[in-house]
């Protein structure tokens, strides 16, 4: 499987981030790519503008448009945008579009080829909402995003793709149960914000969480704006690139530059089999997030 990390600068402008789509989905269709894969806030950048006046539902115009997208390239596209939530806040969502290979519907948590209003059969198009919000390093990402509350793993062409955002990396038990609901690769889209270390801490993060499910994990982040010499509100998390590519074993295979570009990574699924087998921490775990721990006094 050839998947596709489209290392975008998105911007205030949804029309705009939209032309971004378009022409990164065509250079990777052309290239070969199966899935292609967007940053988180594509459809407008964190800090450039209150997301409550851009969100809108899956059926809206912005994610209606993304789908015609996929579908005339014959690609799945996954993207980062902005639902409505309650309480005048919007939900992180990853849109998740495009032909699906054939339904094979999964348990917990898992999809098959289930399409909205007027998609083929074997289409996919729906959201995963964050779970995990950003409440960190001074930003507040609670005061305007609502948390989902459900995992998700989709089908396609009969492999399992995870789907996680950005802070949700931090959580190792996301990980661990995507890969429960047979994911092998997990896709991570995210504007990762900057500072010292964080470049060191995005790298050590994806290598972790594909060790400690034996699955890919692929890893696509917003361009740095400093190195497209693009001014930036501070504060807001705009993104660092270093897109990559993490094997089941935890080692990077190829990792993107700072900058805007897209970067095909190819995925041998038969090799989260052979990794299993050598170190199956999934079959052995015994001691769970979910088990409290027992505290002597």
């Amino acid at each position: 499987m050839r998947i596709a990390a489209a290392q975008i600068l998105s911007g205030r402008d949804p029309a705009d981030n939209l032309r971004l789509v378009r022409d990164s989905v065509a250079e990777a269709a052309t290239r070969g790519a199966r899935i292609v894969v967007l940053p988180e806030a594509t459809m407008r950048a964190f800090g450039a503008g209150r997301l409550d006046e851009i969100a809108e539902p899956l059926d809206g115009p912005w994610a209606t448009a993304v789908a015609e997208i996929a579908r005339a390239h014959g690609v799945l596209v996954v993207v980062g945008m902005f639902t409505p939530g309650e309480g005048g806040r919007v939900r992180n969502t990853l849109l998740v579009t495009g032909p699906a290979g054939g339904s094979s519907d999964g348990g917990g948590g898992a999809d098959g080829g289930a399409g909205g209003d007027g998609a083929d059969a074997g289409d996919l198009h729906l959201g995963y909402d964050k779970i995990h919000l950003f409440d960190a390093f001074g930003f507040a990402e609670s005061d305007t995003v609502e948390p989902g509350d459900a995992t998700r793993v989709v089908t396609v062409d009969g492999v399992g793709i995870g789907l996680s955002v950005c802070y949700d990396i931090r959580f190792p038990g996301q990980f661990r149960a995507l890969a429960a609901a047979g994911a092998r690769v997990t896709l991570c889209s995210a504007s990762w914000g900057s500072g010292p270390g964080k470049v060191d801490q995005w790298r050590l993060l994806s290598r972790a969480r594909a060790l400690d499910a034996t699955t890919f994990l692929v890893a696509v982040g917003q361009a740095d704006p400093e190195a497209e010499g693009v001014q930036v509100k501070s504060g807001a998390p705009t993104g660092i690139g270093h897109s990559m590519l993490v094997g089941p074993d935890g080692t990077v295979r190829d990792e993107a530059g700072p900058g805007a570009g897209l970067v095909l990574f190819e995925i041998d699924d038969d090799e989260v089999t052979d990794i299993r087998k050598k170190i199956p921490v999934l079959a052995n775990g015994r001691i769970t997030e979910d088990r409290a721990a027992e505290v002597v006094r």
